[in-house]
């Protein structure tokens, strides 16, 4: 008997996802390249799925200096992987948790009364924070007639705040009323604020006239999604996603493929058999609406995404064979448009990636 080959680690694994670090830098440059205030990042959801541990140092690399993560066990990460960084946590003060912040040198972005009296008196101007004012969202922040009742208080100085920040509600939509109208109500607080840096683009928000301020605040595009939707992506593609070919047979017109028989070939047809799933992040509900690519070529999906399998069509593509490869997110199929095939968008897609993927990184 022969000696084995190398088990390769997609071949462990099923699947690989690989993350282009030097497309998040260069993406991130071509954002803050966008207006003379500086840059920062959203890194929440473990930086989109894609890994603070490495995008963070990343991003600091290519010059970086402030994070905004969602919760404080996420701070604490970004905080373990960037020791020098501004970060602020969108989510707010949870009661109680002031002296967790000031141990990490992480800095709320307070959304109450509540919380700013909580903040005040623990930082007592030593320890700084942001006051997140909602002009629309109608989620966390203070409204805007409370916002401006608030200042010259003598809290804001005692909770040290250093940045004054809202978010739109429809920032991809750049003809929708609502932008103007939050662009408006933000700059009254930002003018009774005066010498405290104020900050309103998000990804989207950074293509908007008007709405780049003192700080840009960019997530999903870092990641490769289209801030500009209905126009082409500026943006660099950062995650391909491609699964193992485990097996493929050929079956006869009149089979039935995955559960409950959900797809019936209506001619000879030869199907592969993906080594992933919707354990994988990948979605139940693309289930005979989305595609993957085999030697470039598109091959829909059959039948019911499993839980770790996906059966395609690939009687047109010779080359398909157990042991290739099928790209699911890359090579033109991006995460928005997989989001779209799906039934959602590509923040979904992206925040969901699982863990059983063997992930590469590059640069």
């Amino acid at each position: 008997m022969g000696e084995a080959g190398p088990v390769t680690d997609i071949a462990t694994h099923g699947a690989k996802l690989t993350i282009d670090l030097g497309a998040i830098t260069a993406n991130w440059r071509l954002l803050a390249d966008r207006g003379s205030a500086p840059c920062a990042a959203v890194v929440k959801a473990d930086a989109y799925g894609c890994g603070i541990g490495r995008v963070g140092p990343a991003l600091r690399a290519a010059g970086c200096r402030t994070f905004f993560v969602a919760h404080l066990s996420e701070g604490i990460a970004a905080r373990a992987a960037l020791p020098e960084a501004e970060i602020y946590i969108l989510n707010g003060l949870p009661p109680g948790a002031a002296g967790a912040f000031a141990a990490h040198g992480l800095r709320p972005v307070l959304g109450s009364i509540e919380e700013l009296s909580e903040w005040a008196a623990v930082s007592t101007g030593r320890l700084p924070a942001a006051l997140h004012v909602d002009t629309g969202m109608n989620r966390l922040g203070l409204p805007v007639p409370e916002a401006l009742d608030l200042a010259g208080d003598a809290r804001i100085a005692a909770a040290g705040i250093d940045l004054i920040l809202s978010h739109f509600v429809s920032a991809e939509k750049p003809e929708d009323p609502v932008n103007a109208r939050q662009i408006a109500d933000f700059a009254r607080v930002r003018a009774a604020y005066p010498g405290i840096r104020a900050s309103l683009a998000n990804s989207s928000g950074v293509f908007l006239d008007g709405a780049r301020h003192d700080l840009l605040r960019p997530g999903y595009a870092l990641f490769g999604g289209n801030p500009t939707p209905g126009a082409a992506n500026p943006m660099r593609p950062v995650v391909r996603l491609e699964a193992l070919i485990a097996q493929v047979r050929d079956v006869e017109a009149g089979a039935t493929a995955g559960y409950n028989g959900r797809w019936t070939a209506h001619r000879p047809s030869r199907l592969a058999t993906l080594s992933l799933g919707y354990a994988d992040g990948f979605p139940r509900a693309i289930s005979g609406r989305g595609q993957a690519l085999v030697g470039g070529v598109p091959c829909p999906i059959l039948g019911l995404v499993s839980m770790d399998l996906i059966i395609l069509d690939v009687t047109d593509v010779p080359a398909a064979r157990r042991g290739a490869g099928a790209v699911l997110i890359g090579d033109g199929l991006d995460i928005d448009t997989v989001g779209r095939s799906a039934g959602t968008i590509g923040y979904e897609i992206l925040t969901g990636l699982g863990s059983r993927y063997v992930r590469t990184y590059v640069d």
